[in-house]
């Protein structure tokens, strides 16, 4: 019995040993698992954090900004034209025949009185003749009535008529003078209306049109059954009008300098001035009429060349411009994105004159201000957005 008793007795240190062992296996696993759990969620976060401000940063809009640049105060407005002969006219018979010939044709240059044409006129000799007639007659018959009227008074100085005879022949005597004198003027009326069987050129120039030949049935005056005979054009010096447009009507000044040119040679510039200014709007078209004379001695230009007008224009205080391609049109106006910071602000402007590629900002904008380019139709206030400064080829060049 007591050797069985000392066998067992070893045992018993070596199993408590074994399970301090065992629990220091568990503990150590455990706490091995648990670290590596705490590494997985740290890891996690973190990569959670970086995707959401990798995707955040990818969800900006990227746009590109300009800047408004100041404007000229000194421009030049262009318009277009149609010169004139300082003095033009189409010229119209005064009386009824034929055209019995023409002395000047079309490129001639007239002087003032010179024959451009002669018209027969038949009938108008033969009603002058006829007024000659009937004017002799009349003289004829007051000289019977002034004799008449002399004796009639020596008669009645003696009593030998009656006073109501000796009238009546005095109301004889002065009819005649009167129908003498209706006969002297329809004489004259007769020769003047002659008188225009000669067509003469009413003012120095060039015949630009003739529109009549030898036979041709001539009507008086210029209604729409009677052709016009010529038209001249004074080309020493022509004229040219413009409508300006009622905002910049009152910076142009009679006596103000102009350039025009020929489109067809637009190295080719001829000084000119403005003569005179309507002085008021035309309601129609909301522009003023101005007269522009040009100096035309050497005949470089021909009235009825098309042509473009430059004038010079003070425009005052130098204003901003803008390209019209960040500009966006509201029900309540015109408004531009300007981006503060990184956010997008929608601002409401004032437009000024368009001038093509750029347009003229009033108010709302400063030179400073950050203008998106071509802003997309949804950009919202306060957007997030990563801007970039325009190429120098796509900001508004001035």
């Amino acid at each position: 019995m007591s050797m069985t008793s000392s066998t067992h007795i070893p045992d018993a240190p070596q199993k408590s040993q074994s399970l301090r062992r065992a629990t220091r296996i568990a503990v150590a696993a455990a706490l091995l698992l648990i670290g590596g759990a705490a590494v997985r969620v740290y890891t996690t976060s973190v990569q959670a954090k970086a995707l959401d401000e990798t995707t955040t940063k990818n969800a900006a809009r990227s746009v590109l900004t300009v800047n408004a640049r100041p404007g000229d105060s000194k421009r030049n407005l262009a318009l277009p034209g149609t010169l004139r002969g300082q003095t033009e006219a189409a010229i119209y018979a005064r009386t009824t025949g034929y055209l019995q010939r023409w002395t000047k044709d079309i490129g001639d240059h007239v002087r003032q009185g010179e024959l451009l044409a002669v018209i027969d006129t038949p009938e108008a000799d033969q009603e002058l003749a006829q007024a000659h007639a009937t004017r002799e007659q009349i003289k004829a018959r007051l000289t019977l009535a002034q004799s008449s009227l002399t004796r009639w008074e020596g008669l009645r100085q003696r009593d030998a008529v009656s006073q109501q005879e000796l009238d009546e022949r005095s109301a004889t005597h002065l009819q005649a003078k009167a129908d003498l004198a209706a006969a002297d003027a329809n004489v004259k009326r007769l020769e003047q209306l002659q008188s225009f069987r000669r067509i003469t050129a009413p003012f120095d120039g060039v015949v630009v049109r003739r529109n009549v030949e030898v036979g041709a049935l001539i009507g008086a005056g210029s209604t729409s059954n009677n052709r016009e005979l010529f038209y001249l054009a004074q080309s020493d010096t022509l004229r040219v009008t413009v409508a300006v447009p009622q905002i910049y009507a009152d910076t142009v000044k009679p006596g103000q300098e102009v350039t025009v040119r020929l489109i067809e040679k637009p190295s080719l510039t001829f000084k000119g001035s403005v003569a005179r200014t309507a002085g008021a709007i035309d309601s129609a078209t909301r522009s003023m009429q101005v007269e522009i004379t040009l100096p035309n001695k050497e005949g470089k230009l021909i009235p009825g060349s098309y042509v473009e007008v430059n004038l010079p224009l003070q425009v005052g205080s130098r204003t901003l411009v803008l390209t019209v391609n960040a500009l966006q049109f509201r029900q309540d106006g015109p408004r531009v994105a300007v981006v503060n910071g990184d956010r997008i602000s929608l601002r409401s402007i004032k437009l000024g004159r368009d001038l093509g590629r750029v347009v003229e900002v009033t108010s709302g904008l400063g030179p400073k201000d950050a203008v998106v380019l071509n802003p997309h139709d949804s950009v919202e206030e306060g957007e997030r957005v990563i801007a970039n400064a325009a190429p120098p080829e796509k900001a508004p060049v001035r």
